[in-house]
């Protein structure tokens, strides 16, 4: 039996080559989106304009698809079978747990991406907080430059312009006092 060991080399190594890239990730999404059905990007109008009857309640719907199996003229006119209605019912209630399912991996990822940036934003002021250090050595003038333009573009520390006050109204002046 050979023992593997995991060296810290080897953690960072890995830890460095990520299983998939985002590329791949939005090359897999992509493909995935060609294989769901009825899937489209619809305008807010119209999406809002199909909510109320796509909205309606499921005790209602089962009264509806029992209405159709008790009656060949509502059928005939629906133009679909009580079977059919309740295979769509079904599907719907599959779809809607994918749908569930992509939503939680949207926030999963969005978490991701905000502890990632928070990351990076943390190693960036910290390479500002030194370079101002540093610069301050003549041996560290070469970052000079790179300290004016972190300073010129840092949104943090900075005051926003002051607003023009209006002047107080003119009131009465107060008498010097007497001596």
């Amino acid at each position: 039996m050979v023992r593997q060991t995991v060296t810290n080399e080897t953690a960072a190594a890995a830890a460095q080559e990520p299983a998939v890239t985002p590329e791949s990730v939005v090359e897999s999404v992509r493909a995935l989106r060609a294989l769901i059905p009825n899937y489209v990007q619809l305008p807010i109008p119209t999406a809002r304009a199909l909510r109320s009857v796509a909205a309606l309640n499921s005790d209602f719907t089962q009264a509806a698809i029992s209405a159709v199996n008790a009656s060949e003229t509502v059928q005939t006119t629906v133009g679909q079978t009580a079977e059919e209605l309740q295979a769509a019912v079904d599907a719907t209630a599959r779809w809607t747990m994918v749908r569930d399912e992509l939503k939680a991996t949207l926030d999963g990822v969005t978490s991701a991406v905000l502890t990632m940036k928070h990351n990076l934003g943390q190693s960036i002021l910290l390479t500002y907080t030194v370079s101002k250090k540093l610069v301050k050595v003549p041996q560290h003038a070469n970052l000079l430059p790179h300290v004016a333009l972190m300073r010129k573009t840092n949104r943090f520390g900075r005051s926003r312009k002051a607003q023009p006050q209006t002047p107080a109204p003119a009131s009465a002046p107060t008498p010097a006092p007497h001596v």
